[in-house]
């Protein structure tokens, strides 16, 4: 059976936003050294815009390969703060330094998202969304990843704005499925150009 739609990603969060909206897919996650295409992108002189891109571009072309006869969307997600790229914490002692480095400032979420079909780029969209910090408190911290457990090391930012972490803020500007990790309303408009199934 051939899938018309498949998203190319191990996100619990982007498989969910797309089942919200009555999309038929499947979801294949791509074999990808994420570290390894951020290091050649710095290397290149890419900027963070031109990571994401590229990054749900290859993820995207690496499930694409063995499904050509399907549109693959590829996205990823990433964070800038002050020039510094940071990467999913993996530990509490990560994403403790990263909210603490966050706390009393703004970051950018940069998020990418990549249509691939037959092996060529069909569609591609990269947003930004600003959020500011409020000042947290070292208890506040502690006590937070107390709270949200392992759901800390599930996102670059230690935090699910959906939920706990919506406490984290002063002030967003920016998409809201774009801070969740998918430019859902620009995907859409896409889909429904193509007249996928359910847009």
């Amino acid at each position: 059976m051939t899938h018309p739609l498949i998203l190319a990603s191990a996100s619990a969060v982007r498989a969910r936003l797309l089942q919200n909206t009555g999309l038929a897919f499947e979801t294949i996650s791509a074999d990808l050294d994420e570290d390894a295409v951020k290091l050649q992108s710095q290397r290149d002189g890419r900027d963070i815009k031109e990571t994401a891109l590229r990054l749900a571009r290859e993820k995207a072309k690496a499930v694409s390969v063995y499904h050509s006869d399907a549109l693959v969307i590829g996205a990823d997600q990433m964070l800038e703060q002050d020039g510094r790229w940071f990467d999913k914490p993996s530990n509490r002692a990560e994403a403790r330094a990263h909210l603490k480095t966050f706390s009393a400032h703004a970051h950018q979420l940069v998020t990418a998202a990549v249509a691939i079909e037959g092996g060529t780029v069909v569609w591609e969209r990269v947003d930004t969304a600003t959020l500011t910090v409020r000042a947290l408190s070292d208890d506040f911290i502690d006590a937070y990843l107390d709270q949200i457990g392992n759901d800390a090391y599930l996102s670059v930012g230690a935090y699910q704005l959906e939920g706990r972490g919506a406490q984290l803020f002063d002030a967003i500007e920016g998409d809201f499925f774009t801070i969740l990790g998918l430019p859902l309303l620009p995907l859409l408009g896409f889909l429904r150009q193509r007249a996928i199934s359910g847009t």
